[in-house]
């Protein structure tokens, strides 16, 4: 099954990103930020959860250059037991889509389990889609977010000077639309209760009333046209123009 026909219209979608102090929780490395958009019916709802987090940990510079987030600017952040609450009460029951979920969710229930309050591991809270696993699937081999980016023609949409967990949360938002958009349009068809084939050819009656064409308000094409230079304005080739 698709991820497009597993997930239901009204379901919540978390894109959630974290951004760390290294890749291995197990050697005390801690989360520094946290990044989440909220989807419903594969529209952004405007909601969002974006926290930095002093880890009590200095990085090295190497890890700095990644993100961009220094041990001076982190130092009077609040700690995760401080935002926990207000996290997990944005995720609990999503589905969360991640890219490389491993990764993040490693980092999270090593957060959950630094708290001692026997809070659930994250996949007994949500459900959730790996877009690293999607992307082999759809691909042959796994890639990466930026490949996506690229792929989907997208990576100009954010500014992503450094790797934040909110720029990089919004555009797998981007991402997952894209890649799920075949799968949404093939699904509309699924489900049919007249136990027909959804894939049979259905031809149309010559009969059947015409459609009405209604054309454009001459205010509608200004927007139209604003709209194209917008996205031209951010290096992409619009594919809808008049």
């Amino acid at each position: 099954m698709s991820i497009a026909q597993d997930v239901q219209p009204d379901e919540r979608l978390i894109i959630l990103d974290t951004e760390t102090t290294g890749i291995n929780p197990r050697e005390g490395h801690r989360i520094v930020e946290v990044g989440c958009v909220e989807m419903i019916n594969r529209q952004l709802t405007g909601r969002s959860f974006h926290v930095y987090i002093n880890p009590l940990f200095e990085m090295e510079q190497e890890v700095i250059n990644i993100h961009g987030l220094t041990n001076d600017f982190l130092r009077d952040k609040p700690l995760f037991t401080q935002v926990a609450d207000e996290f997990i009460e944005f995720i609990k029951g999503a589905r969360l889509v991640i890219h490389n979920a491993k990764f993040d969710i490693g980092f999270m229930d090593n957060e959950f389990s630094l708290l001692k309050r026997n809070i659930p591991n994250t996949r007994d809270m949500c459900t959730v889609i790996d877009t690293l696993h999607v992307s082999k699937d759809e691909f042959g081999s796994p890639k990466t977010l930026d490949y996506l980016a690229r792929f989907y023609r997208v990576d100009k949409l954010v500014d992503r000077t450094y790797h934040g967990a909110l720029v990089d949360a919004q555009l797998l938002a981007f991402v997952y639309i894209e890649m799920t958009r075949k799968q949404s349009v093939l699904n509309l068809s699924a489900g049919s209760e007249s136990g027909e084939d959804s894939n049979a050819i259905r031809r149309l009656s010559s009969q059947r009333t015409k459609l009405k064409v209604i054309q454009a308000s001459a205010d509608e094409l200004i927007k139209h046209d604003e709209r194209l230079a917008v996205v031209a304005n951010k290096g992409s080739e619009p594919i809808w123009p008049k």
